[in-house]
């Protein structure tokens, strides 16, 4: 494989995090760059999230270093979409889809009085046909299916047109169906962005996943879309069959494909 040249949007040098004085992340080295669809999958507690909120300069290392753009993460977050795990969004709030999606232009907005613009109400809507919610933009969030939710999590991060897209366990409540949907949305949205999505379910790495890694407070990668058995084993601590489900095409491990998949 030729060396990738493509410009690095996260670069994370030997950092190390501690929290509540447990070590979370021990000399991770990661680099994202532009273009790629990110995966980094291991264990509930393996440090995932935190390893988000460090890149978003929600949390500082103990040492190391981390760049977004080449920039400190603070700088950096305009050009940001966070979707955070599920269960983090009220969704006994009264509003509809639509207001929920343009609030991911607060950021965005100046001034005093902070109103939304023609400008803001475009690029929700353009972020709700993106995600294929337009029958949804009316409803109440309440009203939402656990996929339906997810799309309009997911859009509105996409209104504040961000250039990189943190995914955090997007998938965890959802159905298989509503997973595969979701995927589905999310492929039309890699040749404008690049995404870096954490989950425990190695169940959801998806065919177009463009490089793949294990954390476990290290991380286990080779650089590249290949998941291997010594990568799950270091991470999960034992050895892990992946089985999938549903229609969209998935990745699978070495020894499943040498089985005689159909």
């Amino acid at each position: 494989m030729s060396p990738d040249t493509t410009e690095p949007v996260i670069e994370v040098l030997n950092l190390s995090l501690s929290l509540r004085g447990y070590r979370i992340l021990e000399d991770i080295n990661l680099t994202v760059r532009r273009g790629d669809w990110y995966a980094i999958i291991g264990p509930n507690g393996g440090g995932k999230t935190t390893l988000i909120k460090a890149i978003l300069g929600l949390i500082k290392p103990d040492k190391g270093s981390i760049r977004v753009f080449g920039s400190e993460p603070n700088t950096a977050r305009s050009r940001i979409g966070y979707v955070p795990q599920y269960h983090t969004f009220n969704f006994d709030f009264p509003i509809q889809v639509r207001e929920m999606v343009l609030s991911g232009r607060i950021s965005r907005i100046n001034g005093i009085f902070r109103r939304y613009h023609a400008e803001d109400i475009r690029a929700a809507d353009d972020a709700i046909a993106r995600m294929g919610i337009e029958h949804l933009a009316d409803r109440p969030v309440g009203e939402l299916s656990g996929g339906e939710r997810q799309r309009a999590i997911i859009a509105r991060a996409l209104a504040g047109e961000p250039e990189l897209l943190l995914l955090d366990e997007p998938t965890v409540y959802v159905d298989g169906i509503s997973r595969d949907l979701f995927f589905g949305s999310i492929t039309k949205l890699q040749e404008k962005l690049t995404i870096l999505l954490i989950t425990h379910d190695i169940s959801v790495v998806h065919a177009h996943i463009t490089k793949i890694a294990c954390l476990n407070t290290r991380l286990f990668t080779h650089d590249n879309d290949q998941i291997t058995d010594d990568m799950i084993a270091q991470s999960y601590g034992c050895p892990v069959d992946l089985i999938t489900h549903g229609n969209l095409p998935h990745r699978v491990l070495e020894t499943h494909q040498n089985q005689g998949r159909e």
